[in-house]
């Protein structure tokens, strides 16, 4: 198991998404399914989707956030995630992750995010 960020000169980094697998953007339209409750943006739009990590048999990892630790569905979030993204054609197994490294903020948000809340 890999950590979610590695550090240079002590900030921390996301890993990296594997993008070039043919499953990536099935896997982002899954994440696009799901949203926030308070917020009318799509958790991968919003930010909340640090890393999409697919394996050479399918099985994927993801690591997100929430906008808050103190996140009413905090609990919840990871359930609905991996809810989307396992009826998926191909996929093998789904594990999400919660990390608050690095914390959240509203530049990780998507212009699109930003156009639909109103902050463009």
């Amino acid at each position: 198991m890999t950590q979610a960020q590695d550090t240079i000169e002590g900030t921390p980094l996301i890993k990296p998404s594997t993008t070039d697998h043919p499953l990536y953007d099935s896997v982002v339209d899954a994440c696009r399914t799901v949203f926030d409750p308070e917020i009318p943006v799509n958790i991968f739009d919003l930010g909340l989707i640090y890393t999409i990590e697919i394996g050479t048999e399918n099985e994927i990892e993801i690591i997100m956030t929430l906008t808050a630790p103190g996140c009413p569905v905090a609990g919840e979030m990871p359930g609905w995630v991996a809810d989307a993204v396992e009826p998926l054609a191909g996929v093998k197994s789904v594990n999400v992750q919660m990390t608050f490294d690095p914390p959240w903020g509203m530049n990780m948000m998507s212009d699109e995010a930003r156009l639909e809340l109103g902050f463009m």
